[in-house]
């Protein structure tokens, strides 16, 4: 039953250091005065136990107000911890609309950041409900519960301060959708894996140089996708067949990516990949890392030589965006969940079609297009756009 709002309650807090007992002893002396509990909060930072409990007060002929503030006073001191009582009406006042969850990673998180940050959500007419920490390494990673604020509107404006601040900020909707099952489709080369696969091969055919300006340009936006990877796979022919066991070899993956794709599918999500580059090596990454879905273009071979062209359909910029589609209908998840990664134009498409867009480690173009940027060399901080701590991701690891 809830509490009417002209109801009496009080608001206890306790403060101090932090040892086992002291929330079974607050409620230990509490409940001798029959007393409803309304709503309760604890944090425990740096060893120092902050404890709210917001009661009703003492009915008529059980005891008076004075007499159950003296006893958690007197209970409090026994234990070396402060107490304040704070007396008013009903519970908590409900949340805005407009709500969102404003996730913060910094590598470090500096105090002008945060106040920026949380500024900037003032400014925009949001009131920050919680903070709590995701993760404390490899990078600090906060997460705000934001309500009173269109997530659009805030996101607009926080990827301005980001931006300026230099850190990394993911505003997305707060709501059973962020709950539910997800598809998350990743870009391989420079994403998933630290290389670009089209240079590895070119560095056995002699011509890495000229493909890899080739690259740069295109995945600035500057080149046509589909007549760039035709000009660098035919620098390719004659090479002999045996070099894709080779390139598969030098391949590395991104720091954080089995974290990633472990975390993900111990929750049930689906993994999937699409890539500009070639089946020759997305083909094993689907092996390896366990996903669900992978396509990319095909390196031709033929008498055991690639003859300097590719097969099939192009997955190009509108393909990844087709490629997401599809695979979201396969997995019979809705556009609304799906997570898309990437960190080049190509992969402007499909990272706006996803609900969420990740822009990782990206072009200028890039970032600023995407729904978030991340910019640090860790592929599984994107578990903590997705409300997913450090914490949890060790203990499964553990267990």
């Amino acid at each position: 039953m809830s509490t009417p709002s002209d109801a009496p309650t009080l608001l206890i807090k306790i403060f101090g250091k932090d040892r086992p007992g002291i929330t079974a002893g607050l409620f230990d002396t509490l409940a001798v005065y029959g007393l409803d509990v309304v709503d309760i909060e604890q944090t425990v930072t740096r060893g120092r136990i902050t404890l709210c409990a917001l009661v009703t007060v003492p009915a008529p002929g059980i005891a008076t107000e004075g007499e159950l503030r003296a006893t958690v006073h007197s209970w409090a001191e026994s234990l070396k911890l402060q107490a304040e009582i704070l007396s008013g009406t009903g519970d908590n006042p409900p949340r805005g609309h407009g709500r969102s969850h404003v996730t913060v990673l910094g590598h470090p998180l500096t105090s002008g950041s945060v106040a920026a940050v949380a500024a900037a959500v003032t400014g925009r007419g949001g009131n920050i409900d919680r903070i709590f920490r995701l993760a404390k390494y490899p990078v600090t990673a906060v997460e705000f519960a934001v309500s009173g604020a269109p997530t659009e509107e805030l996101r607009t404006a926080l990827a301005t301060e980001a931006s300026v601040l230099g850190v990394d900020i993911a505003v997305v909707s707060a709501g059973l959708q962020r709950r539910a099952q997800r598809l998350i489709v990743m870009d391989v080369d420079s994403t998933l894996i630290q290389d670009e696969v089209i240079e590895l091969f070119a560095g056995h055919a002699g011509c890495e140089d000229e493909v890899a300006e080739v690259t740069a340009r295109a995945m600035r936006g500057e080149l046509d996708f589909e007549q760039s990877l035709h000009a660098r796979v035919a620098l390719l022919a004659g090479l002999d067949a045996s070099v894709v066991d080779k390139v598969r070899a030098q391949v590395r993956l991104t720091p954080g990516a089995r974290t990633l794709v472990r975390t993900l599918k111990r929750l049930g999500y689906q993994v999937g990949v699409v890539s500009g580059g070639f089946t020759q090596v997305t083909d094993e990454l689907k092996e390896r890392l366990g996903l669900d879905f992978a396509a990319a273009n095909t390196l031709e071979i033929t008498d055991g030589k690639l003859t300097g062209r590719v097969t099939g359909e192009i997955v190009d910029r509108a393909g990844k965006a087709r490629l997401l589609k599809s695979f979201a209908a396969q997995a019979g998840v809705p556009l609304a969940q799906t997570v898309a990664i990437g960190d080049g134009a190509n992969d402007l498409d499909m990272l706006n079609a996803a609900g969420l867009g990740v822009a990782f480690n990206a072009k200028p173009l890039v970032r600023e297009a995407a729904h978030t940027a991340v910019n640090v060399p860790f592929l599984d901080t994107v578990l903590y756009l997705l409300g997913i701590t450090r914490e949890e991701v060790e203990a499964a690891d553990i267990e």
